[in-house]
């Protein structure tokens, strides 16, 4: 098929290709997703020519993939923003990083942790230093929730699924996937220390690509202090290029925290977590010793 002939095809994959073009644009709506909405910017962590990326940021905005928000009048200067239509392709760039290190980096086994010189752990490792996306999750009770506690450090640990008993919510063959398992000691464990790192001035949220009504179910069952956030929709995994697995036709979190700063400014990793109880004991440690006197 002509590239000429996309347009006009009836096959949906056919159809977005003739929309997103080359392999430059899934980087761009990538790193838009990430926080990077402005020109210079993205031109220099993309690397791509000023007219290449002209071209292309304007075509994204005739499709409506992004959309064009001034903040300057005098020079006109604008920030790209993914519109509706575009966080419709976060799930299609998590697909994408999850086959690519799974089949290309990896060995294509299946696993939900990763080797602690992996390029997974470089790329997660390398988060420290960067502000978080100003991305709003939903809450167990649907509610959005800010990432980050306003003015506080704030512990964010992602985890694959964890489901009240009563649920029938884990895939078949959940236990033999490597680092699936652990994810209710995890969260039981920052329930017992909850106490422990608020008196250190650190919040806590967990995150899940879950629903939020199975988070609800779980956090009641557990008990838990504090909020569960769900990614459901990709738009933090894909932002934060965050280690994913897919189990249950479900895109998950492969287990990972981050300790972030009062500025929403990422501090500390923990990647891969071998021991998710242990991890949280880590944590609190870390909390101590990152917090100034």
């Amino acid at each position: 098929m002509r590239r000429a002939d996309l347009a006009d095809a009836d096959c949906g994959i056919a159809q977005a290709l003739g929309v997103l073009g080359d392999w430059w644009t899934f980087l761009i709506v990538r790193d838009v997703a990430g926080g990077t909405t402005r020109f210079d910017p993205l031109q220099r962590e993309l690397g791509v020519s000023r007219r290449a990326l002209t071209e292309r940021l304007a075509a994204l905005v005739a499709h409506g993939v992004l959309e064009k928000r001034p903040y300057s009048q005098h020079p006109p200067r604008f920030d790209y923003l993914l519109t509706r239509k575009g966080e419709g392709l976060l799930p299609v760039l998590m697909a994408l990083q999850d086959w690519g290190t799974r089949h290309l980096m990896g060995d294509g086994e299946l696993t939900a942790t990763a080797e602690a010189g992996s390029p997974e752990a470089r790329r997660v490792h390398g988060l420290v230093g960067r502000r978080l996306p100003e991305v709003a999750l939903a809450g167990a009770d649907t509610r959005p929730v800010a990432l980050s506690a306003a003015g506080e450090w704030t512990v964010l640990y992602f985890f694959p699924g964890a489901y009240a008993p009563d649920a029938d919510g884990y895939p078949p063959g959940w236990g033999d996937i490597p680092g699936a398992r652990g994810c209710t000691l995890e969260s039981t464990t920052y329930a017992d220390r909850y106490p422990a790192l608020r008196a250190a001035g650190a919040e806590v949220r967990g995150v899940s690509t879950q629903r939020p009504d199975q988070l609800a179910g779980f956090a009641a069952y557990a008990r838990l202090p504090f909020p569960l956030l769900s990614d459901s929709d990709g738009r933090l995994a894909a932002g934060l290029l965050l280690p994913t697995f897919r189990a249950g036709g479900v895109e998950r979190f492969k287990r990972l925290t981050l300790l972030v700063d009062p500025g929403a400014v990422v501090r500390a990793v923990q990647f891969p977590v071998t021991d998710p109880a242990g991890s949280v004991d880590e944590m609190l440690d870390l909390v101590h010793r990152s917090r100034p006197v």
